[in-house]
This record gives structure tokens, sequence and C-alpha cells, in this order.
């Protein structure tokens, strides 16, 4: 009987949870779609107005900058702030913006400076939500390894799905029935979603008032300390570096070598969502017996032995699969980073260290698109695909992932 009971105690929490978390995941699921299609309508915004290339570049440069200006502030405030009221009032923000820039589109009154200037707004909104949103699960669920690993593979399996897979192509259609049309469905995403966040409980305002430059130098100071957090946040600036060098260049080997179509790239793109959601929805069965920093290293080796496999077999069934294993494993990384900061940083810190996790995923995105662009510029297409499959052996085994479990692994 107390068999019986013992098994069935952790079934319970986990349903427990799952309710608890409920609002949440519902909003994510909501906003993101909308995202996902404002970030295919934008670009095709900025290209309707301007054909200047440089131009249209600033766009997409848009949806990084936010990050990298006011990350960091931003996760200090979070930590200092109510997170429930933050994020509703991020949700509210990104809504009324959007809700401008729509009608600035249905009476052709949208310039690309306006778009651009959403964008960052709307980026400076998303810099506060995110970090509240990934500091309040372990508030609602609780720090149970298990429990937060299957909450946040769920969360990223959400994501995924509006982001990559829905959102897109429901905002390309949007905009070809009428250009405002995805605009104005992504700001009422966000009041969907303020609604769903408004029924969480209230959560206090879980750090001190601190100067805020002393309240960033904590956070930087608990991530610099803390061994396996430190590793982690080096190995995902090292996978998203990687991941961009190849991505920088990959839609001219898909199109070039690969003889792929435009409708076929996008498909290619698809089938590494899926396998990133197939991978999110399972994360916790998945990854019970392996620690934060295996999860991290299982990662890297296989988007290094995806890579290498696009190279090596320039076959486009097979760079389907292989892009499936980059999609699960990019998913693998965010549960693994997304699990451990809790585990192992205090609430009070919470909103810190996850982002500057982001800056430097961020930045090294960004840095890692550049280098792959200059690489394939003085090499061929195939170039970057290895040397990402290089870097990522190399983070690998700098992870030693056969190493003792540690603390990552028994929280």
């Amino acid at each position: 009987m107390s068999t019986d009971q013992d098994e069935q105690a952790p079934q319970a929490a986990r349903r427990v949870a799952t309710g608890r978390v409920a609002p949440l995941l519902a909003a994510t699921g909501i906003s993101v779609t909308g995202d996902g299609a404002f970030l295919a309508a934008a670009p095709l915004l900025a290209a309707s107005v301007t054909h200047d290339p440089l131009a249209v570049s600033t766009v997409t440069a848009a949806f990084y900058v936010p990050w990298l200006l006011v990350g960091l502030p931003a996760g200090a405030l979070v930590d200092r702030w109510p997170r429930r009221l933050v994020m509703i009032t991020a949700d509210l923000t990104r809504a009324g913006i959007l809700t401008g820039l729509a009608v600035l589109v249905s009476t052709g009154h949208a310039a690309l400076a306006t778009l651009v200037g959403a964008i960052l707004v709307v980026g400076v909104a998303q810099c506060f939500f995110d970090a509240a949103s990934q500091s309040v699960i372990p508030v609602i669920v609780g720090r149970d390894k298990e429990i937060l690993t299957r909450t946040n593979g769920r969360y990223w399996a959400i994501d995924t799905i509006g982001r990559s897979l829905a959102g897109p192509p429901i905002g390309s259609a949007a905009f070809a029935a009428g250009r405002m049309l995805p605009f104005a469905g992504d700001a009422a995403s966000f009041v969907l979603s303020a609604a769903c966040i408004s029924t969480l409980p209230t959560m206090p305002a879980a750090g001190s008032s601190q100067p805020l430059v002393a309240a960033i130098r904590a956070g930087l100071a608990h991530l610099r300390a803390t061994r396996e957090l430190r590793l982690l946040a080096a190995a995902m600036a090292t996978y998203n570096f990687a991941f961009n060098v190849s991505m920088a260049t990959f839609v001219l080997y898909a199109t070039s070598t690969l003889h792929v179509a435009d409708a076929g790239y996008g498909i290619l793109l698809a089938v590494a969502a899926v396998g990133g959601i197939i991978t999110g929805w399972r994360a916790a069965p998945l990854t019970r017996r392996l620690s934060y920093r295996q999860m991290m290293a299982i990662a890297c080796a296989l988007q290094g032995l995806a890579w290498a496999g696009i190279a090596a077999v320039p076959d486009v069934y097979a760079t389907g699969a292989f892009l499936a294993l980059i999609g699960a494993a990019s998913t693998l990384t965010s549960v693994a980073a997304s699990s451990a900061r809790p585990a192992l940083t205090p609430d009070h810190l919470l909103g810190r260290v996850t982002s500057a996790f982001r800056l430097f995923g961020v930045g090294a995105a960004g840095l890692g698109a550049l280098t792959g662009g200059l690489i394939a510029r003085q090499s061929t297409l195939h170039v970057p695909l290895w040397a990402a499959a290089g870097l990522l052996a190399i983070a690998t085994l700098a992870l030693r992932p056969w190493a003792h479990r540690g603390a990552s692994a028994t929280r």
C-alpha cells in the first residue's frame, strides 16, 4: 500500500503543478503565435515600403537590439517588481503599440522608421515579459527537477509551435489578405495573453530595491560564482554562435546546392520545428537520468553531428532529417538552461540570471551570423557547416558530460 502511495504522490504533484501553470502556458501559446505572425509580416511590410536591402535589414536587426540594450536592467527590475504585474503590463504595452501600428498601416502612414520603432518598443516589453515568465515558473510549480523539466519542456514546445510553425504562415497569409491584419492580430493576442496571466496567483516582488547597477552586478556575480551555471551559459552562447554560423548562409546552401525551391525551404524549417516540438513535449522522460550539463552536452553533440551530416550528404531528405535533429537539440538546450537556472539560483536573483543568459545567447547569435557570412564569402557554402560542427565538438568535450552529476542533477 505504501509503495502505491509513494508512486502516486509524484504523479499527483505533477498534475497539480500542470494545473497551476496552465494559464502561463496558454498565454505563451497565444502570444507567441501572434509573434510568429509578426516576425513574418514585419519584413514583408518593410519590403513593400522600400527596396533598399540595408534598410530592410534594419527590421531584422531591430528584433535583437532590445536584448543587447535593456536585457540586464530588465532582469534586475523584474526581480524588484511583482512579476505577474510585469507580465500583464508588458502584454498590454505590446498590444497598444501594435494597435497603433495596425492603424497606421491601414491608413497608409506606416513608414519604415515607424515599423522599426514599433519593433524596438515591443522588443523591450518582451525583455521584461520573458524574464518574468521564466522566473515565475519555479514559484508556481516548485523546484523539483522532474516537474521543472516537464514544465519547461512544454513551455518551449508551445513556443516553437507558435513562433516557428503556426505563426509565420498565418502572418504571411494575413498580410496577403490585408496588410494591417497580422499586426492587429498580434495586438489581440497580447490582450488575450494578459487575460490569461491575470488568473495566476498574485506574487510579491522577490528582490530588494537596491540600486540598479548594484542589482545587475549581484546577478552577474552569482552567475560567475556558480560553476554549473557558468558552464551552461557559455555552452548556450557557443550553441547559438555555431547554429548561426551555419544558418546565416544555409538558405543559399539549400537553394544552390540542394536545389530546394522557396516553398521547399519553408518546409525544411518546419521539419526542424517539429523535431523541437516532439522533444519539448517528451523532455521529462527523455532527460530523467541526465544532469543539466549532460543535457547541454548532448544538445551540442547532436547539433554538431547534424551540421556535419548536412555537409557530407547533400541530399534534401537527409537534410530534413538532420534539421529535425537540430530542432530537437535546440529545444533540449532551452529546457536544460531554463530548468537549471531556478535549480541553482535563489528566487530574488532569477530574473537577472535569466536575462544574462538571454543577453549572452542573443549576442553570440549575432556574432555567429556575421562570422558565418564572412566564412562563406572567403570559401564555400560547405565550410560554415563544417566549422560549426567542429566548434560544437569542442564544446561537447569542454562540458565533460562524463563527470560527476553534481548539484544540477540532484535538485
